[in-house]
C-alpha cells in the first residue's frame, strides 16, 4: 500500500469515495472539495495497485494544534489497517500536537480509542450554517 499526499490527477477518484460513502453533506460540488484540499495541509491517500482505497484530510499547524476532518475507506478495504495507518500517518509530525476530531460517525469512537483518541470535556464547537 502507498501512502502520500492526494495528487491532482486523484481528486476526482477521491471525490467519488467520499460522495459514495455518506460525505456528501461536506462535500457540496467537486469544485468544493477542491477547495478543501487546496486549504489543508494534510490530503493524503492510500493506493492499492493504483486504486485509490482511502483519504484523510486534516488542517494543523504542525505544532501545537491539529483537527483531523475526514477519514474515509473504501468498504470493500475496511478491516486491513488502512484507516488506521492513514490516521497515524496524518497525526505523525509531532507528538506534542493535541489532536482534535468529532466523531459522529457510526464505530467512530472506536476506532479512534484504539489511536489513543479520548473524549474531551473542554472542547466547544460552533456549528457551520
Amino acid at each position: 500500500m502507498e501512502l502520500r499526499r492526494i495528487e491532482s490527477t486523484e481528486l476526482g477518484a477521491v471525490y467519488e469515495l467520499l460522495a459514495a460513502n455518506g460525505w456528501q453533506h461536506r462535500i457540496a460540488s467537486y469544485e468544493h472539495f477542491t477547495e478543501l484540499v487546496a486549504g489543508s495541509q494534510i490530503a493524503n491517500v492510500a493506493k492499492i495497485e493504483d486504486c485509490v482505497v482511502g483519504f484523510v484530510r486534516g488542517i494543523t499547524d504542525g505544532l501545537s494544534n491539529g483537527y483531523l476532518s475526514m477519514v474515509v475507506v473504501a468498504p470493500d478495504y475496511r478491516g486491513r489497517g488502512i484507516g488506521r495507518q492513514l490516521v497515524e500517518h496524518a497525526i505523525s509530525t509531532d507528538q506534542r500536537v493535541t489532536w482534535v476530531l468529532r466523531a459522529g460517525r457510526e464505530g467512530a469512537s472506536e476506532f479512534f480509542s484504539k489511536l489513543g483518541f479520548e473524549f474531551s470535556s473542554i472542547a466547544m464547537e460552533r456549528r457551520r450554517r
